[in-house]
């Protein structure tokens, strides 16, 4: 427990990670809201063909703020500090205080699982809050099983960006490409018109658990099972990797 509260605090002692905790907590609600009002008009007319994904969309772009906390919660720990308090770095001190590497890992993944499902939680209430102050009495019923189904995301999604950023020792290559993933172009889209097999990526099935889209490949369940292998796969591929490491790398 001593462990899970330093990393914790050292969390949230960085600035990046407030702004982290802003942009997840309210970008999923302005994600929803541009995207009711878009869609408002056939909504209340009663033709509109997305009313299952009012928003849910906005829970599925939103996790840039959960993608840069795990990148960080990684990374800050490998940031060489100034000239003039040694020129070490944050990892040299974690592993002195918590020599077991699997304790640290699990502490510091425990911390960020801990912050992402709250972030999730408050992004939840202000997106349904945002959606009902929009449409009113047109606004769909929130389902609690595809609510907890984005949660889980959310936490698989944060900890892929922990893992990646475990392997790399690099913000800028995880940060960059899952970014992009999320907000821009999804890679698993564009693969799937090269091989069926790109369904089986862990966004693409991870956005099965609580989106209601007319091209859904997986049942929740699934999706969240196989999401939830590549989280296994990668961070058991990252710890071996992270345990082998010298510490002075």
């Amino acid at each position: 427990m001593r462990a899970f509260n330093a990393e914790m605090s050292k969390l949230f002692s960085l600035p990046s990670v407030w702004l982290a905790c802003f942009i997840g907590a309210f970008a999923p609600a302005i994600f929803a809201s541009l995207d009711i009002l878009a869609e408002k008009k056939d909504i209340v007319a009663g033709v509109s063909t997305r009313l299952a994904e009012v928003g849910y969309v906005g829970l599925g772009f939103g996790v840039q703020g959960v993608i840069i906390l795990g990148v960080l919660a990684v990374s800050s720990e490998y940031f060489t500090e100034s000239s003039e308090s040694g020129g070490g770095r944050q990892i040299t001190t974690s592993l002195s205080v918590v020599p077991s590497r699997l304790y640290f890992l699990l502490a510091k993944a425990g911390a960020v699982t801990a912050i992402s499902v709250l972030l999730c939680t408050i992004a939840i209430v202000t997106t349904i809050l945002s959606t009902e102050l929009i449409l009113g009495e047109y606004a769909p019923a929130f389902e609690w099983s595809r609510l907890i189904g984005a949660v889980c995301y959310w936490v698989f999604t944060t900890l892929i960006a922990f893992g990646l950023t475990l392997l790399t020792k690099n913000s800028i290559i995880p940060l960059t490409v899952l970014i992009i993933n999320s907000s821009i172009v999804s890679f698993s889209i564009l693969l799937a018109k090269v091989t069926p097999l790109a369904v089986y990526l862990p966004d693409r099935a991870g956005i099965d658990m609580f989106m209601s889209m007319s091209d859904r490949f997986h049942t929740p369940l699934t999706g969240g099972l196989v999401m939830f292998t590549w989280v296994v796969v990668l961070m058991t591929v990252a710890a071996i990797v992270f345990h082998r490491r010298d510490v002075a790398s």
